[in-house]
């Protein structure tokens, strides 16, 4: 059963209107390459990726019950590696074994699975050829000690077209020590993934204790995390993944002691609000205006699962992004709370009331 307008208003509560009311007078919609079933037509067919990617792209685009939408939903489960098999996967240790993970993946519809060499490996021949597979080429691990922050990689491009991957997925820590390395590292894969065929998805993350400015968290702030996006569409991502903004002026809080960066004071007082609708635009225009889809972070586990779920895929479908990649409020859960949270998330895309701001 499908989750219509009117529960979607109950779930939102007293921010029902303030989400799906919002009128957006910053960068307008007009500016925006829109997500759409001519999606690959539109804006893949006129670039430099080949016929493989093209079909790739439209297999990922096809696939679930979001296909032939223009919007995706991904399961994502590598936080095995990136927080630790115990920490992901204690609360539903059914999900240690990596057909749990591709099996909820495909019961709920996602367009597309990513998860890490091993785990996709493992079921390859068996799920393949049913659900595009994403392999996550790099990870944070945290069991060197001290723990440290960088992302390494874990396998080959040649592993994941061997095992049938339809993309490959990455992480760039941007601002860290590590960040000049990484960039040429992805690039250098994404440029191999393409030449065989695989689309390229990158997670776009800030990291730098430095972004914690007078005890405000500028990590996902709309400025920082835009030009993150437009660095990470530059070095060849098709689909940008990115966590959601909840507050603006990274740069000027950067500013305020030292010199970081460059930014202009119209992307405060035109290109952007206060609003999240708003602050996402920002992160959807960096990503060459939509023609590099953005997806945002599901986040943690929490109290509001199902309305956090629904108020984010919200803000990314009125902002002009593609669809959401949620993992752990779905996986860390019972199956079919896991499905029914996927569906949700779903709907939101499937909903034609729910239009661009």
């Amino acid at each position: 059963m499908s989750l219509g307008t009117k529960s979607i208003e109950e779930l939102l509560g007293s921010e029902a209107s303030y989400l799906l009311d919002h009128v957006s007078q910053t960068i307008s919609k007009d500016r925006l390459v829109k997500p759409s079933a001519s999606y690959v037509d539109d804006v893949w067919y006129h670039s430099d990726r080949n016929n493989r990617v093209l079909g790739n792209l439209q297999w990922l685009l096809d696939h679930g019950r979001l296909g032939g939408t223009g919007y995706v939903s991904i399961l994502p489960v590598d936080q095995g590696i990136e927080h630790s098999g115990g920490a992901s996967f204690a609360k539903n240790p059914d999900y240690f074994d990596p057909e749990h993970i591709v099996k909820l993946a495909i019961e709920a519809g996602c367009n597309g699975v990513a998860s890490t060499f091993g785990a996709l490996a493992s079921v390859s021949r068996k799920y393949a050829h049913k659900i595009p597979f994403i392999v996550k080429i790099n990870h944070n691990e945290l069991l060197t000690y001290p723990n440290s922050f960088d992302q390494i990689m874990f396998g080959n491009i040649e592993q994941a077209y061997n095992m049938g991957a339809a993309a490959v997925g990455a992480t760039i820590y941007f601002g860290s020590e590590e960040s000049g390395r990484q960039i040429q590292e992805v690039a250098d894969a994404f440029a191999y993934a393409h030449e065989l065929g695989m689309a390229t998805i990158l997670w776009c993350y800030m990291r730098n204790s430095a972004f914690k400015v007078d005890g405000v968290d500028y990590h996902t702030s709309a400025d920082l995390t835009g030009q993150a996006n437009h660095i990470g569409v530059t070095v060849g991502a098709d689909i940008i993944k990115q966590k959601q903004p909840n507050v603006n002026g990274g740069y000027t809080a950067m500013n305020a002691s030292e010199s970081f960066g460059k930014t202009d004071d119209l992307v405060y007082s035109e290109l952007s609000s206060d609003h999240p609708i708003d602050l996402t635009r920002y992160q959807v225009i960096n990503c060459y205006a939509g023609r590099a889809g953005l997806i945002n972070s599901g986040g943690a586990s929490g109290n509001n699962d199902f309305a956090d779920a629904v108020k984010t895929a919200i803000i990314n479908k009125r902002a002009g992004g593609m669809g959401l990649i949620s993992g752990r409020k779905a996986f860390q859960r019972p199956l079919k709370e896991g499905i029914q949270l996927l569906n949700m998330i779903q709907d939101v895309y499937l909903n034609d009331e729910i239009t661009l701001a």
